[in-house]
């Protein structure tokens, strides 16, 4: 059987990148490409496919919420996220919605092959440095922590800040008002119980949250 694949990455080198190993390898068809939130919806739900590779962090809609949506509208389509996050936080997150697979880009060359070839047959992947994380998170207290508090569109807003975006940097990259987003901002804060930015900016660091994020 062919795999049908699909890829969604906000940019057109990581597409070609992930183009060519697919079609480089036997089995696997490329039947179509997005680069945002609502190009990726359209493109699921006129094509189709076995597996959707899947950036979390492309312009439009959380890609959380993204999962969600998919898992809803089209579920035998099996989802891969493909990611710069490494952060534990983000793949509990994604599994949680509905992912099948999480995968680092840094991993990517090596295990793209195996990772969409495992989902598309019903199994679920997790990267071997991805799996390391999640052993090593059994060990950590079980008391919720304040950001697992968070939505994940809370949680996506709070990296963000602590990145050093603004208001309507962050506006822009998530299409929402900057209203909006001050809203989100307030409801951090209240949630994990801190008075301002810089006192999230410390409690990330501390708990190296994202300490592997180059790429937003």
């Amino acid at each position: 059987m062919t795999i049908r694949v699909l890829i969604a990455d906000d940019h057109a080198l990581v597409r070609d990148g992930l183009r060519h190993i697919l079609t480089n390898a036997s089995g696997f068809e490329v039947a179509g490409e997005a680069s945002d939130g609502a190009g990726t919806l359209a493109l699921v739900r006129s094509t189709a496919a076995h597996v959707l590779v899947l950036d979390l962090s492309m312009p439009g809609r959380n890609g959380i919420e993204l999962i969600r949506l998919i898992r809803d509208e089209q579920p035998a389509l099996r989802v891969l996220v493909l990611t710069m996050h490494a952060e534990q936080q983000y793949a509990a997150r994604a599994f949680k919605a509905g992912a099948a697979g999480y995968l680092t880009k840094e991993s990517a060359s090596a295990e793209l092959v195996a990772a969409v070839t495992k989902v598309a047959a019903g199994g679920v992947y997790v990267s071997l440095a991805m799996a390391e994380r999640f052993a090593q998170s059994l060990n950590e207290p079980a008391d919720t922590l304040p950001h697992q508090r968070l939505s994940d569109r809370e949680f996506d807003v709070f990296r963000r800040i602590c990145a050093g975006e603004t208001i309507t940097e962050i506006g822009e990259a998530l299409c929402l008002s900057g209203k909006t987003v001050s809203t989100y901002k307030a409801r951090i804060l209240e949630k994990m119980q801190m008075p301002h930015e810089a006192a999230l900016v410390r409690y990330a660091v501390r708990h190296k949250l994202f300490e592997d994020d180059d790429e937003l």
